[in-house]
């Protein structure tokens, strides 16, 4: 399985398809397409569905239905793409931030510790900078800001010295694969903190590399001026950091006007879910409506 969709009924029933069958959805994230599939479940025969994804490899599983038109792009550039395609508005955003399982799993995408590979983490494999770049060339204070401010990651300037003092010492002066990096940090964790801690660490340049902070803040924004009023904007978050950026515009969007955000709390998975998915466990879903 290419990736098993985190709280799908939930997220697709909030779309609210049912009730627009014959109107125009956009998933921002295609991935292993569990929600994609799920909406045309739902879509009538004259419905649309515009899917987006910068990786190569999810897009080869767009299922073949004259309903769905497949975008290779960041989701940053939603709006941009809804305007070159001539629709006027959509009637749905939903947009599933986490990492793919097959992501996850492929050791040469880079994106785990658990192999031993070169440290890539790219989700558009034609993009340049990769995270050995980022570990070999930005700067101790650079690194440390990264790490505390991305991966919420204590002690961030000693590791970071830790990491600029590895890679001084290694024959080409770079860190090139995951196994190098943990090796440079090996003396921060213990076997009973290592999943945290490396976790805390990958994710903080895994968001770096794809700038991702940037990104959904664009598609927040583009969202939201693309949507027809009732249109609804369902946003699946992983951690604190996009929780909070999610979080934040729309509560900025509501006071202004032009929102109504239908989860007072955020919706998270049952224990049901997270037994079958344990990387369901730290799913948060919100959903606006546009006024």
């Amino acid at each position: 399985m290419y990736h098993k969709s985190v709280l799908l009924k939930e997220s697709v029933d909030a779309l609210n398809v049912e009730h627009r069958r014959d109107g125009i959805f956009a998933d921002a994230t295609f991935g292993g397409g569990g929600h994609s599939r799920e909406i045309l479940s739902r879509l009538g025969a004259s419905g649309r569905l515009i899917v987006f994804d910068q990786d190569s490899q999810a897009l080869s599983n767009v299922p073949e239905d004259e309903r769905i038109t497949p975008v290779r792009s960041n989701f940053r550039f939603l709006e941009n793409h809804i305007r070159f395609l001539g629709i006027a508005a959509l009637d749905g955003v939903i947009a599933d931030l986490g990492v793919s399982s097959h992501q996850f799993d492929t050791a040469e995408r880079g994106f785990s510790y658990r192999f031993d590979s070169a440290l890539d983490m790219r989700m558009n494999q034609d993009a340049e900078l990769t995270a050995a770049d980022v570990v070999s060339n930005y700067s101790k204070e650079t690194l440390a800001s990264l790490l505390a401010d991305y991966g919420e990651v204590e002690n961030s300037m000693r590791i970071s010295s830790a990491i600029c003092s590895f890679r001084e010492s290694s024959p080409d002066g770079r860190i090139n694969t995951t196994g190098q990096l943990r090796k440079a940090l090996e003396r921060f964790f213990s076997p009973n903190t290592e999943r945290k801690f490396l976790g805390k660490v990958f994710q903080a340049l895994r968001i770096e590399v794809n700038k991702e902070i940037r990104a959904l803040e664009d598609l927040l924004r583009g969202s939201l001026n693309t949507l027809h009023s009732g249109g609804r904007l369902v946003v699946i978050t992983y951690h604190s950091l996009e929780d909070r950026v999610v979080k934040n515009f729309l509560r900025d969007a509501r006071a202004e006007g032009k929102v109504e955000i239908l989860t007072k709390k955020p919706v998270v998975p049952t224990e049901e879910e997270i037994q079958a998915n344990g990387r369901s466990r730290s799913a948060k879903l919100r959903i606006a409506e546009k006024k």
